[in-house]
């Protein structure tokens, strides 16, 4: 493997290419294990980046990709149609809450965000009422990397300041205070609320992370907050937009994270697991009255179409994920992982270079008092034979659903190894 031509000319995510960081070469994955080149292998506490929520090489989903890889693997999806997007299509329906009931497929998680906030803006240009073009978002949430998602993403922690200038200007409330297992104060609400009935005739709606804040801090916050921005959005003719790009599919303990709360957003995005971590794919679900009223405005038509929209290998291998997992005992899995990773991590409470440690679902997550020292902790991580990767103070844990309790034991004692004190 040249892995000099790879650092001299290929670009990692968030990485430099005057002073790149190291990479570790991995010549092949199977279970929730990768095998490097060099030998080692390692236990994937990361379900590389919240995909492989099945772990790698599945059976099944392999055979998905082979047998609709003999019919086609791709056909454009202007004006022609194919039974692996009908069949994902009626899954996802089946699956998220009943009022979602119409379906965009598309390319990637962030892509998946741009269409749900054109949707939001294209559907109030429809009612006549233009103005209303702005959004609410959250302190702490993260939302992609394309200019529309970057601009819902936390200017600060959303890791996209730099570009600040060049990004529509929306409005944000603080990140929420009550903890997931806390009830939610009208003091925990007030700016929030202040910010709609302040704003609501410039406001499409409302963006967030249901119950857990991802990539913007790895904050887990009270289903009785969602519920309150969901009255909310309804007593002031606000759309709201749900991102479970990174909660959907079992992550938190329920299939998508808006059961927590029991409610439905007027829009979803679904991305990451929605393959089980072979290919990118990402859908937009919508109801009857934001379809319908987006397609009764000017344009007649809502007004977007990715050159590989709807990819039937994607779709295929996405209906057999989620065939696999519902087939699966994938409630007591989480469930067993959440305890698991509660009692294992625990003694990092008692670290004097630990802010907190939670865990929620199959997500495990450390808050150090410092920012990490990404590489130093990433080698020690891997020395103990897991993979990891940290990002600011947090080093935290998405393992695959079908990881054993052995290996989650291996995980955890690496982490409290090497974040504890010593």
């Amino acid at each position: 493997m040249d892995l000099e031509f790879d650092r001299d000319h290929i670009w990692h995510p968030y990485s430099s290419l005057i002073n790149p960081p190291p990479v570790y070469p991995v010549a092949r994955a199977d279970g929730v294990r990768l095998h490097l080149e060099d030998g080692r292998t390692l236990i994937d506490g990361m379900s590389s980046w919240w995909c492989a929520l099945h772990g790698y090489n599945v059976p099944e989903l392999n055979r998905a990709a082979r047998e609709q890889m003999e019919k086609m693997s791709h056909v454009m999806f202007g004006g022609l149609t194919h039974e692996p997007a009908i069949t994902l299509s009626k899954k996802l329906v089946e699956i998220t809450p009943e009022p979602l009931q119409r379906v965009f497929l598309a390319d990637s998680g962030s892509v998946s965000v741009e269409v749900a906030i054109k949707m939001a803006l294209q559907f109030w240009q429809s009612q006549g009422r233009a103005q209303k073009n702005k959004l609410l978002a959250l302190r702490n949430g993260y939302h992609g990397d394309t200019f529309g998602a970057m601009a819902t993403c936390d200017p600060v922690t959303g890791m996209h300041h730099l570009f600040a200038s060049q990004l529509t200007q929306h409005f944000f409330a603080p990140a929420p205070r009550p903890k997931f297992d806390k009830p939610c104060s009208d003091a925990d609400f007030a700016e929030l609320q202040s910010l709609i009935e302040q704003h609501r005739d410039q406001l499409a709606g409302v963006i967030l992370e249901p119950i857990v804040q991802g990539a913007g801090g790895m904050r887990f916050y009270s289903p009785e907050y969602l519920r309150r921005v969901r009255a909310l959005c309804d007593e002031n003719d606000l759309l709201l937009i749900a991102d479970e790009i990174a909660t959907g599919f079992g992550r938190t303990g329920k299939l998508f994270a808006c059961e927590h709360a029991g409610i439905s957003p007027d829009i979803l995005t679904v991305g990451k697991a929605l393959t089980g971590g072979t290919m990118t794919l990402a859908a937009t679900l919508c109801t009857d009255r934001v379809a319908e009223g987006i397609c009764r405005g000017e344009a007649g038509v809502f007004m977007h179409g990715p050159t590989f929209m709807g990819n039937p290998l994607a779709c295929a291998v996405s209906s057999a994920s989620i065939d696999l997992l519902l087939g699966s005992p994938w409630q007591q899995r989480v469930a067993a992982i959440e305890a698991q990773l509660k009692r294992e991590l625990a003694p990092l409470k008692e670290a004097s270079t630990v802010a907190d440690v939670r865990a929620l679902g199959a997500i495990g997550v450390v808050e150090m008092r410092e920012p990490v020292d990404m590489q130093r902790v990433q080698e020690a991580l891997i020395a103990h034979g897991v993979w990891l990767r940290p990002f600011g103070k947090l080093v935290y844990a998405m393992p695959p659903y079908v990881m054993s309790a052995e290996d989650l034991s291996q995980l955890t004692g690496a982490m409290v190894d090497v974040l504890g004190d010593r």
